[in-house]
């Protein structure tokens, strides 16, 4: 949001703009659809994703977290008219399946009998937030990514303190935490929304949700490299395939 106030404002929304025409102004119609971004994506979506992780295992939840990206696939092909190729297809479903391996990697623990309350509640939340993906599409055609970034972290912000406030979740920070609070936030949070939203207008849902997942894979390597986890042959085979998936759709041309 502070950005949106120093010299630099400029010049990042002008490296924004690159094939899709943006739009300057926010109508009453885009207010609605903030709402809605942040009820399914701010609001119910965690919420679903906290209860339904007390009520489940931790593997089912991690491969149910999936259906996040499959949700954004179909939303934006059946809701939305995405065009969908051959070749993206084999690339999505390239990545998927590499998602699906290594967030879960021992498919032996994988009981989707226990807790079927709570795999329903995942599956939830990954739908709301395949929703607040799609809805994103349509605010990202604005020219301000900044501004639309700072809406979102500060009405999505308030409702998940609601939210964290009504269930009872402390909110004790150390001081000396503070400032990895505040780089995580920035850069975690706010530089990658704000990338996430450029990718949402250029490419469009489908491809972007699927390319995000990737983050598990980069998830693991970083585990890897900074904090000694290891990193098993499966993983590394998979990692080949999600990667393969994403040059595959990378090599596509985009039609709008």
């Amino acid at each position: 949001m502070l950005l949106r106030f120093t010299p630099l404002r400029g010049k990042i929304l002008e490296r924004l703009e690159f094939r899709v025409k943006t739009q300057e102004f926010f109508s009453k119609r885009d207010i609605l659809i903030l709402a809605f971004i942040v009820l399914f994506g701010s609001f119910l979506a965690p919420l679903s994703f906290m209860f339904g992780l007390n009520r489940t295992t931790a593997v089912n939840a991690s491969l149910l977290l999936n259906t996040e990206t499959l949700f954004t696939v179909l939303i934006a092909l059946i809701v939305f008219k995405e065009r969908a190729s051959r070749r993206s297809i084999i690339g999505i479903l390239l990545i998927l399946i590499g998602a699906v391996v290594i967030s879960t990697e021992n498919f032996r623990e994988v009981e989707l009998s226990k807790g079927i309350v709570g795999n329903i509640l995942i599956i939830l939340a990954g739908l709301s937030w395949a929703i607040d993906n799609n809805l994103s599409k349509l605010l990202s055609v604005k020219r301000d990514l900044l501004l639309v970034t700072s809406l979102k972290g500060l009405f999505g912000g308030s409702a998940l303190l609601t939210l964290a406030s009504l269930i009872g979740v402390p909110f004790y920070i150390p001081l000396q935490s503070l400032p990895y609070v505040l780089t995580v936030g920035a850069f975690s949070i706010g530089f990658s929304l704000v990338l996430f939203l450029f990718a949402l207008r250029e490419i469009g849902a489908m491809r972007t949700g699927a390319i995000f997942s990737t983050s598990s894979l980069i998830g693991a390597l970083f585990a890897f490299l900074a904090l000694g986890e290891s990193l098993t042959a499966l993983k590394v085979v998979f990692g080949m395939i999600m990667l393969l998936g994403a040059y595959v759709l990378s090599g596509e041309e985009i039609h709008k």
